[in-house]
């Protein structure tokens, strides 16, 4: 093995100027080729050489032979896994030797650095193509596992058996590929994307092609005009079960935008193992994209300078690891794989295919562009009052005020507190002056008051999230503190939450009666409809802590599924220990789609936000 015999031949005359063959390139080689050392008759040859290993390709080349015509030569190599081909095989918190062999993996510590993952993969991956049914507008094939190569850490994450495995070319510029267990209905994401009743694109203008590999199973997508392979998923990681799914790609090149705060979304020639989980919580800003929700999409910058952009349909709490292959990992705790590609080829088009794929942003008012003020801690109405005729007289710009939470009766929605009684006419008179004026909003409504209109007209119209198969909401605490209780602020907050907190329910802004319910609740905050002085004429929302956030670990009296609270897999959340239920609710939670499709709050939790904002802006607007 590793070695190649070699006769440079002629026919039989003198070369005069001494030709030699100075390069080859050694095809299938499925491992890195870090030495070369050609000898010729036994003894070993001094040179230079210089090896380029293209792991997509699996193609060796070797430069700075010199071997002369007319003579017979060996070569030796030696092949080794680089470690940036290495894939974690064990990406759960503590991995062990013994754990790491237990999934047939290969156990070899980096001391110099702590990013490599000890454990990776040797084997490929479980799965291989039955058949590849083509057509003009896409193809399909089923996925059959390989039991013999099968890897599981439970009944959950035992690979399911058969998928499905479909490519659809909806546009010359934009293709679909989607896995999922055709012999058992999953989750999948309910956001509509803007996508042709039927492919309309054409095998002569379509700017990709694409490629099944069938043993193991892999998808290639090629760009037409260069050659560029930009998705490679024939690699070892790939799996898919009830409660864990993964899949790895290797990448056109390190130049990669998107997954994670600002600081971390461009990569260069140093690019090294980083990890991003995405599952929206009311945590640091290092693990989650932002407050409100997520978009797994990526831009990629190849290195001939065309650019492409690949989104991952899945709202499952999941996390991306990216490595200097380079190469990037899927780990998703359920749903499917509901792949969408758009081939730009510039970075400006790719932005204009996603927007037209997921729907353009919403164009902000003009007044939105102007300066604007804000902050929590407002005391009173005065305290507004004193600050908007301070900046006037000061002369600074000032286009448009906000209000926080300070200005209800103890953080209740829709109410005025006792100490901003004048903001009603405040807002009147600034809105007089050409500015304007924006309220807060948050999700949770407290179910400990006698007379709360909001919450008890929820409960009749069944709006709020509750345990599944029961009538009963699921209660947590937020902002609102209980009714006629003197707080002692001295307290830790966590301590004054615990004791003084409210009960409150969190609204499933899906169902159909929620946005009917969010929407009126608006209308009359706007339009008091009891005493018209008290109208609170805004003229945006600022919609907070809908992660959902809660200031407790799911529910008061905890929750009541420990497999879907703490699955098998947890990714890089930043509290991993604490499994998905750290400041929000229960993962239990059962919520209904305007369809009245069950689904579980595990599956559409990063949803929250959008489903708040959904009927929101259909009432701004």
């Amino acid at each position: 093995q590793n070695v190649i015999q070699v006769t440079a031949i002629h026919s039989n005359y003198t070369d005069p100027n001494n030709l030699k063959f100075e390069e080859i390139k050694i095809l299938g080689a499925l491992q890195e080729i870090t030495a070369v050392t050609v000898f010729q008759n036994n003894v070993v040859e001094n040179s230079l050489l210089n090896i380029t290993y293209y792991p997509s390709e699996k193609v060796a080349h070797i430069t700075g032979l010199q071997l002369e015509l007319g003579k017979s030569y060996t070569l030796k190599w030696t092949q080794q896994l680089s470690v940036n081909e290495r894939f974690n095989c064990y990406p759960s918190p503590d991995p062990t030797q013994q754990k790491c062999e237990q999934l047939g993996c290969v156990w070899e510590q980096v001391t110099s650095n702590s990013d490599i993952p000890p454990c990776y993969y040797r084997a490929d991956n479980a799965y291989s193509v039955d058949k590849v049914e083509y057509t003009s507008s896409g193809l399909a094939a089923n996925l059959i596992l390989n039991n013999a190569k099968t890897r599981a850490n439970g009944n959950f994450t035992t690979p399911i058996s058969t998928l499905r495995l479909e490519v659809k070319y909806h546009l010359n510029h934009m293709l679909q590929f989607k896995i999922y267990d055709y012999q058992n209905a999953r989750y999948e994401v309910p956001v509509p994307l803007n996508l042709p009743s039927s492919p309309t694109s054409t095998d002569k203008e379509r700017l990709y092609e694409v490629s099944v590999q069938k043993k193991p199973f892999g998808i290639q997508v090629r760009r037409k005009s260069t050659r560029t392979l930009i998705w490679d998923s024939q690699l070892p990681t790939f799996t898919f079960s009830d409660m864990f799914i993964q899949i790895s790609t290797r990448l056109a090149s390190q130049y990669i935008y998107g997954f994670g705060e600002t600081e971390h979304t461009m990569f260069r020639r140093n690019m090294s193992w980083h990890t991003w989980g995405m599952f929206t919580r009311d945590q640091p800003p290092t693990y989650k994209l932002n407050s409100y929700g997520y978009q797994p999409f990526y831009m990629a910058l190849e290195e001939d300078g065309n650019a492409h952009g690949v989104l991952l349909l899945n709202s499952n709490a999941m996390d991306v690891t990216f490595q200097p292959t380079p190469a990037l990992t899927y780990r998703t705790t359920g749903g499917i794989l509901d792949f969408y590609m758009v081939l730009g080829p510039t970075p400006e088009l790719v932005v204009q295919e996603y927007t037209a794929l997921i729907g353009r942003p919403v164009m902000p008012p003009y007044w939105s562009l102007g300066f604007q003020l804000c902050r929590y801690g407002y005391r009173s109405d005065l305290d507004i009052i004193q600050l908007v005729e301070g900046m006037k007289a000061a002369g600074i710009p000032y286009d448009v005020q906000y209000a926080d939470i300070d200005h209800m009766e103890r953080q209740l929605d829709f109410t005025i507190g006792t100490r901003f009684t004048g903001l009603p006419a405040l807002i009147n008179r600034i809105k007089e002056q050409g500015m304007r004026f924006i309220i807060i909003l948050d999700p949770a409504i407290s179910a400990n008051e006698t007379n709360y209109p909001t919450y008890s007209r929820g409960v009749q119209d069944d709006v709020f999230i509750k345990w599944p198969n029961t009538n009963d909401i699921i209660y947590s605490k937020v902002w609102p503190f209980l009714p006629n209780v003197q707080v002692n602020e001295s307290l830790p907050e966590q301590t004054q939450t615990q004791i003084y907190g409210a009960h409150v329910a969190f609204p499933d802004f899906f169902r159909n009666s929620t946005v009917q319910w969010w929407k009126r609740e608006i209308l009359e905050f706007y339009n008091n409809p009891t005493d018209a002085t008290r109208s609170i004429k805004f003229d945006g929302l600022w919609i907070d802590m809908n992660e959902p956030a809660a200031f407790l670990n799911g529910a008061i009296d905890g929750c009541r599924n420990d497999l879907l609270n703490m699955p098998p897999y947890i990714p890089y959340l930043g509290s991993r220990s604490d499994g998905l239920t750290v400041k929000t609710l229960c993962m239990e939670g059962q919520q209904y789609l305007p369809d009245g499709t069950p689904v579980r709050h595990y599956d559409v939790h990063s949803l929250y936000g959008w489903s708040q904002t959904k009927p929101t802006l259909e009432y701004v607007k």
